[in-house]
């Protein structure tokens, strides 16, 4: 009987050949992921109580990333605490002022295919894009995998989520993914992982994968899983890693829960409405609702390629009046090249802030929350009642290019009546 990617990853880490989904196995884990938040300031008192001493340093990273930069003096007490407990705990990997964990740990080459990654945040399961098996867990099961380097899981079920065909002008990762949660269900996948392929996803560049993948979780998903192939071994070479790296992929008679098939072509900008990411719609259907705010970027819409798309279709407009655009890319490295192509300079003289690398205004920290009766639309993950800002506010959510026509008009505007005309 063949092994999905998910059976396969967590078969070596439990050392067992024969694991199958529904299996419960002890495994070794391979990367320890924390960021401030749900980080050392929680587990520190377990920690200690229990030993307070690391099963490996070399395997525990630490990435202060939603506090930063602080807003309140409570944020800054959790980022020195944060700090401090690295330091104290003599880590070899901590991070701060970079951008969101998820980001961080691929750009500085944590994240390997075969990987199993832990991480105190639920959107860890981005790095699966890179064929690692990563998914949040909490800051005191965190305790136990601090100590021991192990913890338990159960293997889970994959559903097979086909794109074939050729993604038309103006549509994106994103609207495919919002797709697939809707007909999943933001519940549909729970404790499963989805498994992506078909032509139209090895056609998608690195930085449109890991769209998918950061997403599977707002379907449920334990993990949101994509084949390694040359594109993978491309990136993680560019970000240093010397060593062999596995093309891992499912055999061909894996077995799957479920297969849903999507013909690419046929697909239209997506949009997410108030208050579920599966309440999602073709854009023409909310296309004009007002707006007060767009926000472009976090760890899911923030790398190079979402910003040049924003570019190319802000280049030498003027944001609508009486609205703020928000531009927030995915990490210190991308900020660095953004600046060096003119990316800035084009959506600054749009009009757009730009604001540091962090979680910041995506999970309602800090940097552009939004007030009582505020609309905004976004390309980050989540849109929750209250997600950025004030329960009484309304959160959309859709692709860069989305996200920067919206800007341009000042409500929802389907992007592709700028791209399709070549507009720059």
């Amino acid at each position: 009987m063949g092994m999905t990617m998910s059976e396969k990853i967590l078969a070596r880490a439990s050392g067992q050949a024969g694991v199958k989904a529904g299996d419960i196995v002890w495994v070794n884990v391979d990367i320890a992921l924390m960021h401030d938040l749900l980080g050392p300031w929680l587990v520190d008192g377990g920690f200690k109580r229990l030993g307070g001493k690391l099963f490996d340093k070399e395997k525990v990273v630490v990435v202060s990333d939603h506090c930063t930069p602080p807003a309140t003096v409570q944020q800054a007490d959790i980022l020195k605490f944060t700090r401090d407990w690295a330091r104290e705990q003599d880590l070899s990997y901590y991070y701060e002022f970079e951008g969101p964990c998820h980001q961080v740990i691929a750009e500085h080459g944590h994240v390997r295919p075969g990987r199993l990654i832990l991480g105190t945040d639920s959107h860890t399961c981005m790095a699966g894009g890179l064929g690692a098996f990563a998914t949040g867990i909490g800051s005191t099961e965190m305790i136990g995998v601090l100590l021991t380097g192990e913890t338990w899981l159960k293997v889970p079920e994959t559903i097979k989520v086909i794109w074939d065909g050729e993604l038309p002008e103006g549509v994106f990762a994103k609207d495919m993914v919002l797709k697939t949660i809707k007909d999943l269900g933001h519940a549909g996948a729970t404790y499963q992982a989805l498994e992506f392929s078909g032509s139209a996803i090895r056609n998608l560049s690195i930085d449109e994968r890991l769209v998918l993948s950061n997403m599977a979780v707002e379907a449920g998903a334990k993990t949101g899983l994509i084949e390694t192939d040359e594109k993978v071994v491309e990136y993680l070479r560019s970000k240093g890693v010397t060593e062999e790296i596995e093309m891992l992929a499912s055999d061909e008679d894996a077995t799957y829960i479920r297969t849903l098939h999507y013909n690419a072509s046929e697909l239209q900008p997506q949009v997410a409405c108030p208050h579920e990411v599966d309440n999602v719609h073709p854009v023409g259907s909310v296309e004009g609702k007002p707006v007060d705010q767009v926000y472009l970027g976090s760890c899911t819409n923030g790398r190079i390629s979402d910003l040049r798309i924003a570019a190319q279709i802000l280049k030498g407009k003027k944001i609508a009046k009486n609205i703020r655009c928000l531009l927030v890319p995915a990490s210190q490295h991308i900020w660095m090249q953004a600046n060096k192509e003119g990316l800035l300079e084009i959506l600054t003289e749009a009009g757009c802030i730009v604001n540091m690398p962090s979680c910041g205004a995506c999970g309602g920290f800090t940097s552009g929350v939004i007030g009582a009766g505020e609309v905004v639309m976004s390309s980050s993950n989540r849109n929750f009642r209250g997600r950025m800002g004030s329960p009484k506010g309304e959160v959309y959510l859709g692709s860069p290019a989305t996200v920067a026509a919206t800007a341009l008009e000042g409500k929802i505007t389907d992007p592709r009546k700028y791209l399709l005309q070549g507009v720059m």
